[in-house]
């Protein structure tokens, strides 16, 4: 995403090297959207791909719908294919490897949106489908229909509620985790500043990156990044080998426009914490509560 929004502009050639580069290194899953930057990104992926598909898990959403007037959910069993087939398009592709429902749409019952998804598995269009953001419950209703390989939620040191609920029912349901935001929107890096914080809008609106909370998360980040340095790697590293450590089934999806930090978060799949670390780690306490800003607001129906 942050190669088409979010994050301040990218050059284009630059964003295809960084995919390359991704792919050079081992990395085989990709994950992009129809809403990210008005399909810009999957557009963007197309070129980046070109010639090495095979080489690539390829995912995508639907049902964020980016238009100039806002930001709209739409999970209309009727426009399931016109999504898909437009971002087959986009993507140069005759068939996706996992197809996420981006957001649940609050007018239609996620199992009809499900059977339409179906739909496009027996057609040979899509492989395996997805979900993003939905409920336990949510969650049940979708695996009753067909089988869902994948759920996509926020889960980080920064952010653990769906240890409560979402993590133990997908596991229940033999659902994989697919953690986004994995490094906190940045701040588990230690690397963010009260200046540089509230730069991205996937930052300021959050209540995480404002005032006494902002604060006291990163006093929180300055001791990441003291254990991380006990251990020899980074921050972020630490953050992402945490989130590795909780379970085979645990894939996490970490952004970055950086070439860098990019290696730097490739290796963090071979960072071996002992239970003394995981022990360190889950004692962390962080502030702020992400559930108030975490769904787009339907401005209208599409």
């Amino acid at each position: 995403m942050g190669l088409s929004q979010g994050y301040g502009p990218v050059d284009e050639d630059d964003a295809i090297a960084l995919v390359r580069s991704a792919l050079d290194q081992g990395v085989r899953l990709l994950d992009t959207a129809m809403s990210y930057g008005q399909g810009h990104n999957e557009r963007l992926l197309a070129r980046a791909i070109a010639g090495r598909r095979d080489e690539v898990t390829l995912a995508t959403k639907f049902g964020i719908v980016r238009t100039g007037d806002g930001v709209h959910l739409d999970g209309r069993p009727e426009h399931v294919r016109g999504h898909c087939e437009e971002s087959l398009s986009r993507l140069g592709v005759d068939a996706l490897d996992l197809y996420y429902l981006h957001r649940v749409d609050p007018e239609i019952p996620v199992a009809e949106t499900l059977g339409a998804m179906a739909d496009l598995v027996r057609e040979g269009k899509v492989r395996n489908l997805g979900l993003s953001e939905v409920t336990p419950g949510q969650l049940e209703q979708a695996v009753a229909v067909h089988p869902v390989a994948a759920v996509q939620f926020e889960w980080s040191l920064l952010w653990r509620d769906p240890e409560l609920d979402l993590v133990p029912a997908a596991r229940r349901l033999g659902v994989g985790l697919v953690p986004y935001s994995p490094l906190g929107r940045g701040l588990l890096t230690a690397t963010l500043t009260p200046e540089t914080a509230p730069e991205s809008a996937f930052r300021r609106d959050d209540p995480r990156f404002r005032g006494d909370e902002l604060d006291a998360n990163l006093r929180q980040a300055r001791r990441l990044h003291a254990l991380a340095a006990e251990l020899g790697c980074t921050a972020g590293q630490l953050a992402l080998a945490w989130l590795l450590a909780q379970g085979e089934d645990v894939v996490p999806i970490p952004g970055t426009r950086n070439l860098a930090r990019l290696a730097e978060n490739i290796a963090a799949a071979d960072l071996a914490l002992s239970t003394s670390d995981l022990r360190s780690l889950d004692g962390t306490t962080w502030a702020g509560d992400r559930r108030s800003f975490a769904v787009p607001a339907t401005t209208r129906r599409v």
